[in-house]
């Protein structure tokens, strides 16, 4: 007697879990720690200003006439804002048939659009571009962090010019080892120009190199009796000389040009902002047939309010 299977079953229904499993990374830690702010141009702009230098000369003979001081103006720099846009279409029978995981497809790709723009912002604002102004046929773009890096820079040997106001990028040294020494100067020298970093960013990787420098916080777990011991390995404050800096990874920092080296920043976020010309918005384009079209937006630009106040330490090994 034959055995009937489901192998030759024809009204068998399919097992088909109603959720979707994405683990793609979705945090910003850059944009999450800096400020936000508005932009009412394509070429946003602030000021920025610096004291004299400390001197012993100043001593005045009694009863001498006053002299005017030298007066410096203040210094003018911006930078352009960026476009970055996408559009989601959708046949309007996928938006009508009964879908697994999700009610609306065109909702549930309009909110796989907004992280993957928020991914793309983090990625630029950390990359080594500079700013391009644009026409009419060229996209602008803003001038990222690594661009603008100039007085607090340690690179690697044979490196050429150090970022300038967001307009020049850097030119890649060669790759050395990320180490405690290297750290320590930088957080110095942000220090000595006036600013105050609590962040540490770093990519995966010299994050773990981090991990080991001496300078970290002792963490200590109480292990629970009748539960096993946790075992604590991560970075998560290092103590200089000259204040704590929480060490941040960040998936989306970006190898040099010749993909061979990473970067380190040593941050003063209250000296960066994100500034919005148009935050995020959707727009409903015209309909051309049997589709939905939405277009997803935003245009903003990158404000480093005082460069000097951060340090960058480029060409580390992977």
């Amino acid at each position: 007697m034959a055995i009937y299977q489901t192998y030759q079953s024809k009204g068998n229904r399919e097992d088909l879990t109603d959720m979707i499993y994405n683990i793609s990374p979705t945090d910003t830690p850059f944009m999450s720690s800096i400020g936000k702010t508005s932009a009412t141009a394509v070429y946003h702009e602030w000021q920025t200003d610096a004291l004299a230098a400390a001197t012993l000369s100043n001593a005045a003979v009694e009863g001498a006439d006053a002299t005017s001081a030298t007066l410096a103006p203040t210094v003018r720099i911006g930078n352009r804002t960026q476009i970055v846009q996408k559009t989601v279409q959708i046949a309007g029978t996928e938006q009508t048939i009964d879908k697994a995981g999700r009610k609306s497809e065109k909702a549930y790709q309009l909110a796989k659009a907004s992280s993957e723009l928020k991914r793309d912002m983090e990625k630029i604002m950390l990359a080594n571009q500079a700013a391009v102004t644009g026409n009419a046929s060229t996209a602008r773009k803003l001038g990222s962090i690594q661009a603008w890096l100039e007085t607090n820079t340690s690179v690697g040997g044979g490196s050429g010019a150090t970022g300038s106001d967001g307009t020049t990028a850097r030119v890649s040294g060669t790759d050395r080892a990320f180490t405690e020494p290297l750290l320590k100067a930088a957080v110095k020298s942000a220090y000595t120009q006036g600013g105050t970093p609590s962040v540490l960013m770093v990519s995966p990787t010299q994050k773990q190199v981090v991990s080991a420098f001496a300078g970290i916080a002792e963490q200590r777990y109480m292990a629970p009796k009748d539960k096993a011991t946790t075992v604590i390995a991560a970075a998560d404050f290092y103590l200089s000389d000259f204040g704590t800096l929480g060490v941040v990874p960040n998936r989306f920092t970006t190898a040099d040009a010749d993909d061979a080296g990473e970067q380190a920043f040593v941050l003063d976020p209250e000296y960066l902002s994100v500034a919005y010309l148009r935050p995020f918005q959707t727009n409903e384009l015209a309909k051309t047939g049997d589709s939905e079209k939405t277009q997803l937006l935003c245009e903003f630009t990158l404000e480093v309010k005082n460069e000097a106040a951060h340090a960058l330490i480029a060409d580390l090994t992977e």
